[in-house]
């Protein structure tokens, strides 16, 4: 009974839907180890089991990239202004036409593979110490307890940003026994905590994880004191403890660390000229990413488009997170080239959603299943370190790093006019913001935490002839999704966002 309530309560596993490449199972984590003579759980007896979860916890990057890439995308393109739904299915349309409801198949299934996540990397913060080997080495225990921190902290900051209160696990709670049920039963059920609480929480693991994170070094795969200080200047950008003192510092951080633009913008995403491979992995731009490889690769491109690798494969059925024509005006009225082509690309399909058949666009910066999933990049913390000095009153130093990520892709620098106005030059970093990083999972934050949404998506039918009408008008309770319905079943100490 209690590795049944532990998996399915505690985790979350609760609900999948037909998509689920990888069905979630943690009983692995809730009978590793064995009971002592006191009968209390050491949940690792050797370094050799901390090791297997540790490698575990890098895995869940690969293979279950469902969750924090495929619906991560979905939400934050098709929600926002970037691009429509793709499919006529139940389960996506809502994001694109602003219907979305506790019933979400797609909000139930991300739900519980965040929670999963978080659950596997706390088993591995509140234990690692406890371990009784005497050859597992302080300072590797100090290290991969730093990883687990910044592999949580990067979980909950998702977290926050889509469901705002959710129920922070830090704690595994004690196995269930006869004597103790009583006092161990209500740990099942969690409270939630609120925003602000969860990113202080993501404060308080990243902060931690620095001093023993590895540095940053040539693998990118790798959670490094830059992908800590990447994610705390994120943090801070966010409303509930928005400080932009503090996230000027912590891109400062990250930019003084040895990172650097790539000189040709196609090297982040592109084919090698025979197309038998990507590019380029590991670039001076990349801070954080997960590499895949001919033979064990990234199931996710074809969601998206074709596999440059195999042409035909999986293109039978219509493609997820389709670029929208307002996207698409956005590069052209700036003459953006260069990005538009590396984002978006034309073929002939065997549907016609939203575009004619026969000319059809899609999300480009997938396109085999090699590529890499690049989850930070330098490119991203500089705009938000512009963002941060636009809002602070330094105009000129915002604009500076503006025409620096312009002039890798050939554009004129910025007018005088918007940098003597800091209302236009707010609007010319998320500008440069939505245009540099289109398809990466940025475009909802950023009108969210810019207090745009309400602005951009009201008004989007009348700019865009091809995006579904919206079901009901955003308004503040949209910047949060619905708990999952299944979730609040489970657990009656969750309460539904407002909204729904």
């Amino acid at each position: 009974m209690k590795n049944t309530v532990l998996s399915l309560l505690m985790l979350g596993v609760l609900a999948a839907c037909s998509l689920d490449k990888d069905p979630l199972s943690e009983y692995s984590e809730v009978i590793l180890g064995r009971t002592d003579e006191d009968g209390d759980r050491i949940r690792f007896e050797n370094r050799g089991e901390v090791l297997a979860q540790y490698e575990s916890m890098y895995n869940r990057f690969r293979d279950r990239q469902e969750h924090w890439y495929l619906d991560y995308l979905l939400i934050n393109e098709a929600r926002a202004d970037n691009a429509y739904a793709g499919t006529t299915g139940a389960e996506v349309v809502p994001f694109e036409n602003n219907s979305l409801n506790a019933g979400n198949s797609v909000i139930s299934r991300d739900w519980n593979n965040y929670m999963a996540d978080m659950a596997h990397a706390t088993q591995i913060i509140e234990n690692i110490d406890l371990v009784p080997d005497p050859g597992f080495s302080q300072s590797e225990r100090a290290q991969w307890k730093a990883e687990a921190k910044i592999f949580r902290a990067m979980i909950m900051l998702d977290m926050a940003r889509l469901w705002g209160n959710f129920p922070v696990i830090t704690k595994v709670p004690e196995d269930i026994t006869s004597e103790n049920i009583t006092e161990v039963w209500p740990a099942y059920f969690p409270p939630q905590s609120s925003q602000e609480e969860a990113f202080l929480q993501i404060v308080e693991d990243l902060k931690a994880a620095i001093p023993h994170a590895p540095a940053a070094g040539s693998d990118k795969t790798r959670l490094t004191k830059a992908v800590a200080r990447s994610l705390l200047a994120k943090a801070y950008a966010e409303k509930p403890i928005q400080d932009y003192a503090k996230v000027i510092e912590y891109s400062d951080a990250v930019i003084n660390d040895g990172f650097s633009l790539v000189e040709d913008y196609s090297m982040l995403f592109g084919m090698n000229e025979a197309v038998t491979d990507i590019m380029a992995r590991n670039t001076s731009e990349s801070i954080f990413e997960t590499h895949f490889y001919t033979g064990s690769g990234n199931w996710v491109s074809w969601m998206f488009g074709r596999d440059l690798l195999n042409w035909d494969t999986q293109f039978s059925w219509a493609k997820w997170v389709t670029p929208s024509r307002d996207l698409i005006s956005a590069f052209q009225a700036e003459g953006d080239d260069i990005r538009y082509s590396e984002s978006i690309v034309y073929y002939e399909a065997g549907w016609s959603n939203y575009y004619p058949a026969d000319n059809y666009p899609f999300m480009f910066k997938m396109r085999s299943a090699n590529n890499s999933i690049i989850r930070l990049r330098l490119a991203d913390i500089m705009l938000l370190k512009a963002e941060a000095l636009a809002w602070t009153g330094d105009l000129n130093g915002a604009a500076d790093i503006v025409d620096q990520i312009r002039a890798r892709v050939n554009l004129s620098p910025l007018p005088a006019s918007v940098r003597g106005s800091q209302d236009q030059m707010i609007d010319a970093v998320l500008h440069e913001r939505r245009l540099e990083l289109a398809f990466e999972g940025q475009r909802l934050f950023d009108l969210i935490r810019n207090n745009k949404l309400q602005e951009v998506m009201n008004t989007i039918n009348q700019r865009d002839s091809g995006r579904l009408p919206q079901v009901r008008p955003f308004d503040e309770n949209s910047e949060l999704l619905p708990i999952p319905q299944t979730v609040l079943d489970a657990n009656s100490n969750l309460i539904q966002n407002p909204g729904y």
